[in-house]
């Protein structure tokens, strides 16, 4: 089945995929392309509207990225937010500058008053709070265009030339932050895309089953499976594709949670799969030896997990193909093309450069987690499965500071399990998408009956989220995290202090290393 297709034109924004996730949530399939992608190519793909993204360049600046001039005489709508509205303006004869003083100069949220007459803000309040990140501004606007947003600072937030369909917004509509963001993409996409919604979950289903049969064949799969959300669901993704051409393989590498490594045996060994359990934990433990450097832990952890595959390959017979249940925030995070790597997952950016399979499979590649979840359900996964809280890759490992010793795993997991379980008892448990304890490598002084001591803090982090993309620390009730402290002080050696971590994502990551 075809889909109406929007095309998100990526100039390198820390929100661009955020992009995206608001036109899917809108019932219209979006893919993100580089803004160097040919015209050739963009409109081969039909695309009913084109979104331009923000980014970190100016468009006066030799150096910045520009679209194709080329593009603009493809009959498709187009968006531009922030950078994207400036390179708009700077193609199609405005000009664009950097602010003279900090009054046009504009970050965070904004009051922003709108011209209801224009289709990307009817049916939407007059004046509402939008969310602003920009030191340049246009000073002039192009011919044709005209102003359709100001706020107190900026008489153009946004402009619009209707006849060809060209809008540009100086704020971010896609940030939770714009209070109608949402309502802003979509009337882009279905007053002036003409969008019909066609875009569904079962629908991704149907397509990814089909691609994953073309591309496989008669080949063997050999899937890497934690037991987490991602692998489970592309576990069964690949069992409908591909049935017993598939084998699980589930390495217990020792970085997991308490009785982790029982409960996903248990889930997976009665699902019908061909599963296989390898216990690995010394393996991966001497390689870990005296290594305290984050990336260094999880491209060791990566490469580590393909030598164990490979070798389970060459037990079992033929395989053709690896699968993986990388996600999207996984790519995005260990750095595309000309993007930061924020921390190299271990089944992306924690590959090794050769691996000895025909082809790595990666059916969740563009999927955000809510996605992900939504997938599962379709494949008829069970809600525990599908609900479960995110666990990385690499494990305990990055939750373990500094060198990973397997006294200092013993210890996290003691004090992980109290934490999980007074969450659970407090039925705390659903109003958080993520919570864990890092074993920090700060020791201090502390006092335990009559003797001094000098042990390990222990921090706690649970965060609250729609995407993983961005998230804010929790308010856990002060009596629960009274009770974990003085549970984890007297139940677990080594730890003499416990700390409360309140820091949102950006500016920290989730996970701490």
């Amino acid at each position: 089945m075809s889909h109406q297709t929007v095309i998100v034109l990526d100039f390198g924004g820390q929100y661009n995929q955020l992009i995206a996730r608001r036109v899917r949530e809108q019932g219209v399939y979006c893919e993100v392309r580089p803004y160097t992608t040919p015209v050739a190519d963009l409109r081969a793909l039909n695309p009913i509207g084109i979104i331009f993204t923000g980014g970190p360049g100016s468009v006066y600046d030799s150096a910045a990225p520009h679209a194709d001039p080329e593009i603009f005489r493809l009959g498709a709508p187009i968006l531009g937010i922030c950078y994207g509205c400036q390179l708009l303006a700077h193609h199609l004869g405005g000009r664009v500058a950097p602010a003279q003083d900090d009054a046009a100069r504009e970050y965070g949220k904004t009051e922003t008053s709108f011209d209801p007459a224009c289709k990307l803000f009817q049916g939407l309040p007059a004046r509402s709070v939008t969310w602003m990140s920009h030191g340049d501004y246009m000073e002039q606007v192009p011919e044709g265009f005209r102003l359709c947003a100001r706020s107190a600072a900026c008489p153009n937030v946004a402009i619009c030339d209707e006849d060809r369909g060209f809008y540009g917004v100086q704020f971010h509509p896609e940030v939770n932050h714009t209070e109608r963001g949402a309502d802003m993409i979509r009337n882009f996409l279905y007053k002036v895309c003409g969008a019909k919604g066609d875009w569904t979950m079962g629908d991704y289903k149907e397509t990814a089953v089909r691609r994953l049969r073309e591309k496989v064949g008669d080949g063997k799969v050999l899937l890497a499976l934690s037991g987490g959300v991602d692998s489970s669901v592309a576990a069964a993704l690949l069992a409908e594709a591909v049935g017993k051409q598939l084998t699980c393989v589930f390495v217990d590498h020792g970085l997991m949670r308490l009785h982790e490594g029982d409960e996903v045996e248990a889930a997976f060994s009665k699902r019908g799969l061909q599963f296989i359990r390898v216990n690995a934990g010394e393996r991966f433990l001497s390689r870990l030896d005296r290594v305290t450097e984050p990336e260094e832990k999880r491209k060791i952890i990566g490469e580590e997990f393909i030598h164990v595959f490979e070798a389970e390959a060459k037990k079992i017979g033929r395989v053709d193909y690896l699968a993986q249940g990388t996600i999207y925030p996984d790519v995005i995070e260990s750095g595309a093309g000309d993007a930061a790597v924020i921390k190299s997952h271990h089944n992306v950016g924690g590959l090794p450069d050769y691996v000895d399979f025909k082809e790595i499979v990666e059916p969740l590649r563009l999927l955000f987690k809510d996605e992900v979840r939504r997938l599962g359900r379709e494949l008829g996964l069970p809600e525990y499965l599908v609900s479960r809280q995110p666990f990385p890759g690499p494990g305990l490992a990055i939750r373990c500071i500094g060198e990973v010793t397997k006294a200092k795993l013993d210890t996290l997991r003691q004090a992980d399990f109290i934490f999980r379980e007074e969450i659970a008892k407090a039925g705390l448990a659903g109003a958080m998408d993520q919570y864990f304890a890092v074993l920090t490598n700060l020791q201090s002084v502390g006092v335990m009956g009559d003797g001094r001591t000098y042990d390990y803090a222990l921090a706690l982090r649970s965060v609250t989220t729609s995407d993983f993309m961005t998230a804010d620390w929790t308010r856990i009730p002060y009596e629960v995290l009274d009770r974990v402290s003085v549970r984890v002080v007297n139940e677990v050696p080594r730890i003499n202090r416990v700390l409360y971590d309140i820091t949102s994502k950006p500016p920290a990551t989730i996970e701490y290393e």
